[in-house]
Parts: structure tokens; sequence; C-alpha cells
């Protein structure tokens, strides 16, 4: 387009599944060799993969002190942001874990039921690469606190002052400077100071993805994340101008985001497009390497047009998406008819970034399609169901049941363990 950025159009049946950078087999076998070594050689190996990869060549270990100080130097409006913040996804999580209230019901013969207990550690994942990332650790930590879980590790490869200081508002209880395939390592296995972790959280490049996926066999995780996506859907009503700014915005992650756009014509489409060449150059004015990789990441970007809105929403589906933005008349009517996303944002007032900062829910969220089958982090990520079961008078019924089936199946200890509660 001459006066405008052009996006790759795309055909309904086009649009679907992504391939997965987990699933890459040479990452998982560089990422399986660097697990193995941490395994065997604790914390010594650490301090060696961590010098390597992550150029460490101080301290592996920071605790409250370190955090209390940084908070302590922090310009008191990133301190007042990071803490007002705080209270906003506090609150959310504080309301998702009264929703997961204990249950009671009687049973023949007695009583059963769950309680929802918290995991005792946590370890919580927050990258450091081209961004410092302190509203990671607010999404991570703080929320395994509210959770209740007692001991919670937060790792980083690079713990700038406002990631340190952002530790200190979420209540961490330590940091490990290391990041990748050997930090996640250490939390599955341990290493030095560091115990097990019960549940690993957080997102992270192709090899955290990886590691993650092979530390499933010991420990529970998050899904793996991919190359962030965002797939805004736009009618007339929208203004061209935040929408584009609302896909350069995803597109600054990384240059393997997904910037995608679902219109309502083509003229929208095309004025989405005029805009987003002259935001391009905005950005370029606030901060070149943004616009620079900005730019890249719509090369994976796509538009779809249908003047349809149940299409819109079957475009939506197929795509599954990270971030799902409705800039329509009645979003919450076009909510109702998308199913797979990892987040909705309803209006043309509700900015992803909106999310991304702080708003109350998670910015932890399902990529690459997981959306069909995975929501975003949040408390119950951090908690266990268990059940229990009192039985004061057996009841015939119940026995006389377990007796036939635990014979039919030919466990006969079973039967017999039954048979004797008379």
């Amino acid at each position: 387009m001459e006066n405008g950025y052009t996006l790759r159009r795309v055909r309904l049946d086009d649009i679907g599944t992504r391939a997965r950078p987990a699933d890459d087999p040479e990452c998982e076998r560089a990422v399986r060799a660097i697990m193995d070594e941490v395994r065997s050689g604790g914390e010594a190996s650490l301090v060696r993969l961590a010098r390597e990869y992550d150029g460490n060549e101080g301290r592996l270990w920071y605790g409250p002190a370190d955090f209390s100080d940084a908070l302590d130097t922090l310009p008191a409006a990133e301190r007042t942001a990071l803490e007002r913040a705080a209270a906003r996804i506090r609150a959310f999580a504080g309301a998702q874990l009264a929703s997961l209230r204990p249950v009671e019901i009687a049973v023949p013969g007695g009583r059963a039921g769950h309680t929802v207990l918290p995991v005792e550690r946590a370890g919580c994942y927050v990258p450091g690469g081209r961004y410092p990332l302190p509203s990671t650790v607010l999404m991570t930590a703080l929320v395994a606190k509210a959770a209740g879980v007692a001991d919670v590790v937060v790792a980083c490869p690079r713990p700038v002052p406002i990631v340190l200081a952002a530790c200190a508002i979420a209540g961490a209880d330590s940091l490990l400077a290391a990041g990748g395939a050997q930090a996640v390592a250490a939390f599955a296995y341990g290493a030095g100071p560091l115990a097990p972790r019960d549940v690993v959280v957080g997102p992270g490049n192709r090899y955290v993805a990886a590691a993650k996926r092979l530390a499933q066999a010991v420990v529970r995780t998050d899904a793996p994340a991919g190359p962030s996506e965002l797939l805004v859907v736009a009618d007339e009503g929208a203004d061209p101008v935040t929408v584009a700014w609302d896909l350069l915005a995803q597109a600054e992650h990384d240059p393997d985001a997904v910037p995608a756009l679902a219109a309502s014509s083509e003229a929208v489409a095309a004025a989405v497009e005029v805009a987003l060449l002259s935001c391009l150059g905005e950005l370029a004015a606030l901060r070149p390497e943004s616009a620079e990789i900005a730019r890249a990441a719509l090369g994976n970007g796509w538009c779809f047009v249908s003047p349809d809105r149940a299409t819109l929403a079957e475009a939506a589906d197929r795509f599954a998406p990270e971030h799902l933005e409705l800039a329509v008349a009645d979003a919450r009517a076009l909510a109702g008819e998308c199913r797979n996303a990892g987040a909705v944002f309803l209006g043309r007032s509700s900015a992803e970034a909106f999310g991304d900062y702080g708003a109350g829910p998670n910015h932890t969220l399902p990529t690459s399609g997981r959306a069909r089958s995975s929501g975003g982090l949040s408390v119950i990520d951090f908690v266990r169901v268990r059940t229990w079961l009192e039985i004061d008078s057996p009841d015939a019924g119940l026995r006389d049941d377990t007796v036939a089936l635990a014979r039919a199946e030919g466990l006969f200890a079973h039967a017999e363990s039954a048979a004797r509660r008379a």
C-alpha cells in the first residue's frame, strides 16, 4: 500500500494452529543436556551455566534485604505505580481464591468433600531480555503469595533494581539470578539453598518453554509460552490509530510476536494500515529499537476481512489467540460467540496494555493455540483440591457395590477390605 503498511490478507481456512517453539527437537536436546547437568552438578553447575549463558559474573542469590534496598531507592513515581498495580492484582487474585470454596456433601454412611490447599513452594520465572519486567514479578510471585504459598522464589537472569523492588512488593522470599533452562532445572531439582519447587510458572523464550515441558515429569508447570499474540477485531466504529497502537504494543514485545487484525471491511483494514505506517514513525522517534522489533513482528501478522460478525468470531476461535481485543459495538455479545482466547478485552476502551500492567487479571497467558485447552495464570495454579471421605456407618449398598466392582476387576483384596466394614 502506497500510504500505509500492508498486512498480509488471509482466508478463513488459512487461520489455525501455529508451530510451537517448545516442540523444536534441537532446542529440546540442548535443554535436556543443561537440565541434566544442573540435576547432577547442583549449585556448581548452576553457577557455571549462569556465567556462560546469562553473563552472570557476580551474585547468584538475592534476598529480602536486597529487595527492600531496591524499593527504597526506586523513583517515587515508579514505586507508586508498582504498588497500585500490586493492589489491583492482589484484589483480583483474592476474589479468585474466595471463589474456590471447600465442599462437603452426604454420602452413604458418612460425609465426603474437598479442601483447597496452597502448594508449599513455587518458582516464578521472570524474563530479563530486551526489557525489564517487574510487572511479571507481580503477576507471578504476588499471585502465588495471594494463594497462600509459603516459599516463593523468583528467577531472573538480569535482576535490575526495579525487578528487585517488585520482589519486595510481591513478598518474594528470594531471587535466583539465572535464566533459561538452567533456572527451570534449579526450580525442578533444587540447587544449593534452593529446595525443589512444587509449581513452576512464568513466561520465557523457547528454551524456557522446552525446559518447563521436560520439568513436568517432576513438577507442575503452567502452559509453556510461545511468541506473544494479539487479535484485534475491529468494526467501523473503531479508531484506526488506536487499533494501530494496540497492534504495535504487541509487536514491540518480540520479532516473533503475532499482531493480527480481523476487520469488518476493507475500508477498516485500510485505515488501520495507514495508521500503522504513521505510528511506526512515531515509535521510531520514541525508541528506534522498539520500532525495528515491531516492524519485524508485523511481518508475522495478518488481516482477515469479513462483514459478518459470526465469521469474525469463527476467525478468532480458529486463531485462539493469547489476547483477543474486541473493538466493536456490543463487544459482550461478540465475546459470547468467541470460545478460544487466553484473555478477552471487551470494547474499544479496553486496551490489552491495561491487562499487561495490572488492571487485575493476569498477563501470563496461553499461546500457540493452547487457549483451546487452558487459561491464564491465576491462584488456581498455586493450589490443590484435596478430597476427603469419612464413613461412620458403612452403608450396605456402598459396601456391596464396592465388593462387586472390585471382584469384577479381579482385585480381591479390595473386595475383602470393603467387605470387612460391617
